[in-house]
């Protein structure tokens, strides 16, 4: 009787799928730079690196940005992600890379070609995606620094590698998210690592026309969906991004995470940087201030997961306000969305509580 039962033990847990990993964390790339601009973080009063804080708060990933030949700044280079994805894997976390395939800025309203890609053929735009994802990411492996998650462009609602924002070429911009996919698992392959891909999108209420279209066009090798979400830029509110996450999930079977969002704990500004996220970008239930950023963050967070999402990723939460300067001004534009205080000598705040939220048990039929 004893041998049954464990034998029937043993089949149920091999019939039972494993559960999903669950990412929580923060795109920590400007963490190097805001190091050698003079920025000191603190917790408790004491000087702490932003990625061991976020891993001992229940953070257990860090996104990292690349950009392809950025010859305006020294940061977001291959040989800077690699100083970033190896402080990460010291302090514990797991990395998401996230590819911009641009010598700068890539978002929802643009994705300019790097200057080596302009004037190729699609076939070779094609191939020059590929050659230079394998690359960085075989120079990464070499440097055991490998990503454990990778983004194939960032916010790509327009075409990809196409300029500013236009009507898709599906033809050409399935070939070029294709192109960086097999890339992806060719270099996974040969460093014998695991990898989990993911395609980007802005803002939910663009997400499901994208992937349809996406789908339709044969793209199809990717493991997971990201979102950015962020109130001041979306027509929906947190219900509506949790619908949206739940429809991805089940028409798509794959994970969806919120890959950035953020929200401002002051609407004070501490330089001569316009603050992005200003009066515009709240909701009414949660003031700009410390307990609001807190309780924003935390119900976000139990609605991702109530819908079936697997994270969320909040961008850019170590950018603040130091002696350096951006070509938008002195400062940071973001130092009142950070986790760090500004009128209080770049203390932490009560923000970072929403890293350790993890999905609620279901209950059991």
């Amino acid at each position: 009787m004893r041998r049954l039962f464990g034998l029937t033990a043993l089949a149920l847990i091999a019939a039972t799928p494993a559960p999903e990993a669950i990412y929580m964390g923060g795109d920590l790339s400007y963490a190097n730079e805001m190091r050698d601009c003079g920025a000191v973080y603190r917790a408790g009063g004491k000087p702490v690196d932003p990625f061991v804080l976020m891993k001992a708060r229940g953070g257990n990933l860090a996104r990292i940005r690349i950009w392809n030949d950025p010859k305006w700044t020294r940061y977001s280079t291959l040989a800077d992600v690699k100083r970033s994805i190896t402080r990460a894997h010291k302090a514990g976390l797991q990395v998401l890379l996230d590819f911009h395939y641009s010598d700068d800025w890539a978002d929802g309203d643009k994705q300019n070609p790097p200057a080596a890609w302009v004037g190729l053929s699609d076939t070779q735009q094609a191939q020059a995606l590929h050659d230079y994802t394998r690359h960085a990411l075989d120079t990464l492996a070499k440097a055991r620094a490998w990503p454990e998650l990778v983004q194939v462009g960032n916010e790509t609602n327009p075409e990809l590698a196409a300029g500013p924002k236009k009507a898709i070429n599906w033809t050409r911009n399935a070939l070029l998210l294709n192109a960086g996919l097999r890339a992806v698992r060719s270099a996974a392959k040969a460093a014998g690592k695991p990898v989990q891909t993911m395609l980007h999108i802005a803002q939910p209420e663009h997400a499901e026309p994208w992937f349809a279209a996406a789908t339709q066009a044969g793209v199809a090798d990717y493991d997971m969906i990201g979102l950015s979400y962020y109130r001041k830029w979306s027509t929906e509110d947190v219900r509506g991004l949790a619908a949206t996450i739940t429809r991805l999930r089940a028409r798509y079977q794959r994970p969806v995470m919120v890959v950035e969002t953020a929200y401002p704990f002051t609407l004070d500004n501490a330089d001569a940087s316009a603050n992005l996220l200003g009066a515009d970008s709240l909701d009414p239930a949660y003031p700009a201030t410390p307990a609001g950023q807190r309780a924003y963050m935390i119900d976000l967070t139990r609605a991702v997961f109530a819908a079936g999402g697997n994270g969320v990723n909040y961008w850019a939460p170590d950018w603040v306000s130091t002696r350096c300067s951006t070509r938008w001004g002195k400062g940071s534009g973001w130092e009142n969305a950070a986790w760090f205080d500004f009128h209080h000598r770049l203390e932490a705040l009560p923000v970072l509580d929403f890293l350790a939220e993890r999905p609620q048990p279901q209950p059991q039929p």
